[in-house]
């Protein structure tokens, strides 16, 4: 009984404070569910389960995400949700419970993506240690560690997700211009690929409330985070963010919102769709990695992951990793003898150029994965991300024939 992905959708995804921090994360998960479920014929109710990835939970999110994106999408009241939280692999942690599911015969139908509203993140008090305590803390919960645990701040340090890619740079000799170079080619390969109008069937315009009291909703159906017209000329005068490092706004991820779902079955399913499924879910495999290079968690992770399907680097036609941050893919690739100009690695862009809603993305990669796999009739892709405090996760897919 194998894992097949039918269909997926995902928003377009915003810019920090652009134009879908208007909208709440679960009605803008809602949207791509709805959206997913009317373009598959579904009523609602032949889903078992709805597994959403979503890392804050602090706030609209709602702590748990999946359920309101379930009610709000229309779905049937006895569909209930899980929300998966693995960080930045959520999205992909989702299609891999959510494909552990069919293979364990506990379920039919299911589906499985993510949602993230970096925007609207809260920022949260911390209670008071006593009756007339004033040390209350103000965190910011839109990335990175709140409320940090003195014992694992001593052993294993607190750095930004910057520090660490950086520290990724510093031990692999990775240097500046060439994650200019990356995040140039991230930026051109994703213009290319609109143009060429790739991503018109992967995007799901969403409706998001009016800037103005007066004025109309908006139809949203375009990523706004990508720079077309970068140069390396500008790139390179880009100041650095830490002191002798070389990660800058201009090869790192985006601070974003978006969501993604993908519909999730068994090949039995194909009759009731009246789809056959496009991709197979080979393998999926998670690692551990030292928080302060947490980077590099794709590779051991995407080794598990092949030799858990019985396949090789050589045997993939696509290669997506997720790009936190440049010289964190460039290490990865580096570790994995993987060229950096390779053609199949993210070669529609990747996140420095669509963007990294955090829940959202890993099903963003699979989705793109997929698609570009029936692009240049190719067999297999590896799709792997890099995740805070030290872990990575990678999954194999296998397109269709059909």
């Amino acid at each position: 009984m194998d894992a097949f992905i039918f269909d997926g959708l995902r928003s377009p995804f915003g810019r920090h404070g652009g134009v879908l921090s208007r909208l709440r994360p679960d009605d803008l998960g809602a949207a791509v569910v709805r959206g997913l479920v009317t373009r598959n014929g579904l009523a609602g109710g032949e889903i078992e389960d709805l597994i959403f990835g979503n890392t804050n939970q602090a706030g609209e999110d709602s702590r748990n995400i999946a359920r309101h994106v379930a009610l709000l999408a229309g779905l049937s009241t006895d569909v209930p949700g899980i929300t998966v939280n693995r960080l930045c692999g959520s999205g992909l942690a989702a299609l891999a419970d959510a494909s552990r599911c069919v293979l364990a015969g506990q379920g039919d139908l299911f589906i499985a993506g993510g949602v993230e509203s970096m925007s609207r993140a809260p920022m949260v008090l911390s209670r008071a240690t006593g009756a007339f305590s004033r040390g209350q803390v103000m965190e910011d919960t839109t990335l990175g560690s709140r409320f940090p645990n003195p014992l694992i701040t001593s052993e294993f340090g607190n750095p930004s997700m910057a520090e660490t890619a950086d520290n990724v740079a510093g031990d692999l000799d990775i240097s500046r211009e060439d994650s200019d170079v990356f995040a140039l080619a991230s930026q051109t390969k994703y213009e290319a690929a609109k143009q060429r109008g790739f991503f018109d069937d992967e995007i799901h315009a969403v409706e998001v409330p009016a800037a103005h009291r007066k004025a109309a909703p908006e139809q949203v159906a375009d990523d706004e985070h990508p720079r077309p017209g970068s140069t390396l000329e500008k790139l390179s005068t880009l100041r650095a963010l830490n002191p002798d490092g070389v990660v800058t706004a201009g090869n790192a991820s985006g601070i974003n919102d978006g969501a993604a779902a993908l519909l999730v079955g068994h090949a039995d399913m194909a009759d009731k769709l009246q789809r056959a499924p496009r991709a197979r879910v080979v393998s999926a495999a998670v690692a551990g990695v030292e928080p302060r290079v947490m980077g590099l968690g794709p590779v051991p992770a995407s080794r598990k992951a092949l030799e858990r399907a019985g396949l090789a680097l050589k045997d993939m036609h696509v290669i997506e990793i997720n790009e936190a941050f440049a010289p964190q893919v460039l290490g990865c690739l580096k570790m994995l003898d993987i060229a950096f100009d390779d053609e199949r690695v993210n070669p529609n862009g990747g996140a420095i150029a669509v963007g990294h809603p955090l829940g959202a993305s890993g099903a963003r990669l699979a989705l793109t994965a997929m698609r570009q796999l029936e692009a240049i009739d190719g067999r297999y892709a590896l799709v792997s991300m890099c995740i805070g405090v030290g872990q990575g996760i990678a999954v194999v897919i296998e397109r269709v024939d059909g």
